[in-house]
């Protein structure tokens, strides 16, 4: 009985990693070819989805890239206008929010920004920042993130309604953001995300 539950403990153990590996390979196939095809209309926002403020007690590279991505667009007259979202971090304590409009002045963008600074996950990165951009008179989004984040952000905006609510585009900020630990960690909780996400019917 014991090997037969082992036997059974390992076929779902070899399962479950390569149903996560066919996610992952999904999941950075549209990233590429997010990469491939980036936006090619003007929009009135990028909308910069939030990240850790702090990563291994350093900045978070990765939250910087998001930011950079978006005044690029900026900087490239895509986009007027920035927007941040992203609330306080409970591991330490900063408003993502705030600390992505800090970053986006010091790259020397000086036009406007809006902010979201209640938002805990990506899917209420969207749902709350839609009031936000709709008061501002946004219709036309260029949503901003990392490669391996855009295929859950789309199928969070379409479940959310977000991309009903506005013309939206999405641009793929740089890959090179995370050393591989932190890409290896960061790919293991994208794929938990997905999972956990298709549970809860959020697609």
């Amino acid at each position: 009985m014991k090997r037969r539950w082992r036997r059974a403990a390992i076929a779902v153990a070899i399962l479950g990693l390569a149903a996560g590996a066919a996610i992952h390979a999904m999941v950075e196939r549209h990233g590429d070819e997010v990469i491939a095809h980036p936006p090619t209309r003007d929009a009135d926002a990028a909308l910069v989805l939030g990240n850790r403020v702090w990563l291994d007690g350093a900045p978070n590279p990765c939250l910087a890239s998001r930011v950079d991505a978006a005044v690029a667009l900026a900087r490239a007259g895509r986009v007027p206008l920035l927007a941040m979202t992203g609330g306080t971090d409970q591991e330490d304590g900063r408003n993502e929010s705030e600390a992505m409009q800090a970053l986006a002045r010091a790259a020397g963008y000086a036009g406007p920004v809006l902010r979201e600074p209640a938002s805990q996950s990506t899917r209420e990165n969207l749902l709350f920042s839609r009031p936000v951009l709709q008061a501002a008179g946004v219709r036309r989004v260029i949503v901003v993130t990392e490669p391996s984040h855009l295929w859950r952000t789309q199928h969070l905006a379409a479940g959310t309604g977000f991309d009903r609510a506005f013309d939206v585009q999405y641009a793929a900020a740089p890959s090179g953001c995370r050393r591989w630990d932190r890409t290896l960690r960061a790919a293991l909780r994208e794929v938990a995300a997905v999972v956990n996400n298709a549970l809860r019917r959020d697609y």
